[in-house]
């Protein structure tokens, strides 16, 4: 698009012959090519271009006049005409005329009718050049802008892969064809080495408009990285056969997918880990080993839940639904596993679920509940559901 504008700006030149000042035809042809090829229309340019000259004539000539510029669309030649109100008493002689002066121009004028006189300097066409230069350049910066930030806009939500090309207060800018993006330390992966030269994929958080063009921000981090990375690996996620119900994310460290089938032939669990693994070791790797737990969805909230503590087994789930409480009951060597490092695993159970989980080991509830949690496992119980070696059907990688 520049070098549209490079050879429009290239093409205006003064024109003297006859009284005529202007921009050339060739220049008024290259606006036509920037109109054909990048949408710029040739309307908005002219008039663009009128505006300015309008008020490079006022700045150099010290005129207080009601004035306005015309540019011939064939010829590229302009004029400037000056705009007075016809008065039976002229106050302002410089936007006002008399009755007499009006009609030694034309007859038919009358009192507050308006006079149109062409004032066009004699040496105005260089300042009309130049003038006309700055305009294009200007117009054609930010056509270019928006039709970034339209292109860029459109794909918020998108994954984009671009090459770091410096990084300036922790902020990693990362170029995407004509423009770039940044990668603010709040949407990086901890841990993460970004260096220039290198290739790096974000995902495209927001496209903000700015005075400066359009700012494109990226996020490592964002749960919609791993969703749309998880498409991009798993055809039955594309093709709607596997619906992925959330996604939750402690960056870098550990991530649980809650998916499910609509297809009762397809294992959703498996589509998504894929043969050996090797679905899932993809989006790890590209990640930088962030570890990924593959839950089966439930409609059932306690065998949700019991599957969300993955890789944990759970004993039994006992619900409250109002309080959308559960309490989880593990044995007692699975009770730091459930729980997770820093309470990881449970917490992000929850977020997946959103249910509070409450995790209690056998040894636990025997000594708080005595008689109510030996009777809890010989008689059953309402609201509460029992698993055996099954319970925590998932995969994690």
């Amino acid at each position: 698009m520049f070098n549209l504008a490079k050879r429009a700006a290239g093409r205006v030149k003064e024109e003297r012959g006859a009284g005529q000042q202007g921009v050339n035809a060739e220049f008024l042809e290259a606006l036509r090519d920037l109109e054909r090829e990048k949408g710029v229309s040739l309307a908005v340019l002219i008039e663009a271009i009128e505006a300015a000259l309008l008020s490079a004539y006022k700045r150099n000539f010290g005129s207080l006049q009601n004035a306005r510029v015309t540019i011939d669309q064939n010829t590229g030649e302009f004029k400037v005409f000056t705009q007075r109100q016809v008065m039976e008493e002229v106050e302002d002689p410089r936007l006002e005329i008399s009755v007499p002066e009006a009609q030694a121009i034309d007859p038919r004028y009358q009192p507050g009718d308006t006079v149109e006189v062409e004032v066009t300097p004699r040496n105005f066409g260089r300042i009309a050049a130049q003038t006309a230069k700055q305009v294009v350049v200007q117009r054609i910066r930010e056509a270019e802008r928006n039709l970034i930030f339209e292109e860029f806009a459109n794909k918020e939500g998108d994954i984009v892969t671009g090459i770091i090309q410096r990084i300036e207060s922790r902020n990693v800018f990362v170029e995407l064809g004509k423009t770039e993006a940044v990668l603010a330390p709040s949407e990086q992966i901890p841990g993460e080495d970004y260096r220039p030269g290198h290739r790096v994929r974000g995902y495209i958080l927001e496209v903000r408009k700015t005075n400066k063009g359009p700012q494109i921000l990226l996020s490592r981090t964002h749960p919609g990285l791993l969703k749309r990375l998880l498409e991009m690996e798993v055809p039955e996620l594309h093709e709607g056969i596997v619906e992925l119900k959330n996604v939750v994310r402690e960056p870098g460290a550990r991530s649980k997918i809650a998916v499910y089938s609509r297809d009762y032939g397809v294992d959703p669990v498996g589509a998504c880990v894929g043969p050996k693994g090797t679905r899932v070791q993809n989006i790890v790797q590209e990640l930088g080993g962030e570890k990924i737990d593959v839950i089966k969805w439930d409609p059932d909230p306690s065998k949700f839940v019991a599957s969300a503590l993955s890789p944990a087994k759970v004993v039994a789930v006992e619900i409250w639904e109002e309080e959308k409480v559960t309490r989880v009951i593990v044995p007692d060597y699975q009770l730091s596993l459930a729980i997770g490092r820093e309470g990881q695993n449970a917490r992000l159970a929850a977020k997946l679920t959103g249910w509070k989980i409450d995790i209690k080991s056998e040894s636990q509830m025997e000594e708080l509940y005595p008689d109510e949690y030996g009777q809890l496992f010989l008689d059953g119980g309402e609201g509460r559901d029992n698993f055996g070696e099954d319970a925590g059907a998932g995969e994690g990688v």
